[in-house]
């Protein structure tokens, strides 16, 4: 390890509450399929997807650690990706 890196220790208790909001989201993305919401059912499952998908980003892969450059990256490819969901989901709601 060199001077310019260094450790990041991450308490237990947050692992414990990021377990907790996934699993959270799980139930809540498994209640919304019951619920007839029509077409709005795929859409509210992908919202809280990506939700969850920001918290493993953020906790599990450290991304809260790394530079600015690097999340802007990361944000860019996630807008990518909601762009191309929602061209999707238009599609799907038009058809």
């Amino acid at each position: 390890m060199t001077n310019s890196e260094t450790t990041h220790i991450t308490d237990y208790r947050v692992y414990g509450w990021v377990l907790l909001a996934l699993l959270i989201l799980t139930t809540v993305t498994i209640t919304v399929t019951w619920i007839d919401l029509s077409a709005l059912t795929v859409l509210v499952a992908l919202i809280i997807a990506s939700v969850k998908s920001f918290i493993v980003l953020r906790h599990f892969m450290h991304l809260k650690f790394e530079s600015r450059l690097f999340t802007v990256f990361v944000v860019m490819v996630l807008s990518i990706y909601i762009l191309v969901i929602s061209l999707t989901f238009f599609d799907y709601l038009l058809r």
